[in-house]
């Protein structure tokens, strides 16, 4: 797909918690066409600790409104600067990148989209697609409390959604591979993105299954175009740069 640098207007910030912050940029063109999956290297102004681009996932494309939504964590010098943009600003991205998530072809399909913390993110722009072809997704979403569940609501306008907590205070208690749906419920599909730990799980869980399953990765990637080679991971196929590559991987190409 073809590559934009555009400088994007912050149409309105949401702060869902003393972490995590919703960013919704428009443009005065036609956004270009984006997939689940992909992500944007977005520019960080006045940090003077902050040298290169920061990769953030593409949460939601709303057309409608000519908005994109980007899900923001913050953890750093970077990612804490993004966090304290204010509407009406301007904020310089690259984009669309990566590779996306395999759609199902198919309306009877039962996939199963897992994430966990920030990881939710792409998961949400993949189930608002799925629900426009006629699919019907099932969303699998953890956090460590009820706090930090994220945009909870919006997944709910796109399918059904399970939660766990690791203390209980929302859903089921433990982590999303404790959940009771994965005894309860057969899925032809999974797609997950979140803490390393919690993919691998999934995939393990997906193996042992018989299920296909796609892992979003979450190397350090500067460049996003597979220059810097910061993000660089040991696949069934040799060493491939996430940003080029993936984030997105079927799990038989990971070491894992």
């Amino acid at each position: 797909m073809k590559k934009y640098i555009l400088d994007l207007t912050v149409s309105d910030v949401c702060n869902i918690n003393e972490r995590y912050v919703l960013v919704k940029l428009t443009h005065s063109e036609k956004l270009p066409a984006m997939l689940p999956g992909q992500f944007a290297e977005v520019r960080v102004d006045n940090s003077p600790t902050t040298y290169l681009r920061r990769p953030i996932s593409i949460n939601l494309v709303d057309r409608e409104r000519n908005e994109l939504w980007l899900l923001i964590a913050a953890v750093g010098d970077g990612t804490r600067r993004l966090s304290s943009l204010v509407k009406g600003g301007t904020l310089n991205c690259v984009l669309p990148l990566g590779r996306g998530f395999t759609l199902p072809q198919t309306a009877d399909a039962r996939v199963l989209l897992v994430g966990g913390g920030v990881g939710v993110a792409p998961l949400l722009y993949m189930g608002m697609v799925m629900r426009e072809r006629g699919i019907a997704p099932t969303f699998l979403l953890g956090a460590r409390r009820a706090a930090d569940l994220l945009l909870v609501d919006e997944f709910r306008k796109y399918g059904r959604v399970f939660v766990t907590t690791e203390d209980g205070s929302e859903g089921e208690r433990g982590f999303v591979t404790d959940h009771s749906i994965l005894r309860n419920e057969r899925f032809t599909m999974i797609n997950t993105c979140g803490p390393k730990p919690m993919m691998m799980a999934m995939a393990r869980y997906a193996a042992d299954n018989g299920i296909e399953c796609e892992a979003s990765l979450e190397n350090c990637m500067a460049c996003g175009v597979g220059a810097c080679l910061c993000c660089v991971e040991d696949t069934t196929e040799g060493n491939v740069c996430v940003c080029t590559e993936g984030p997105v991987f079927n799990i038989r190409q990971l070491k894992w």
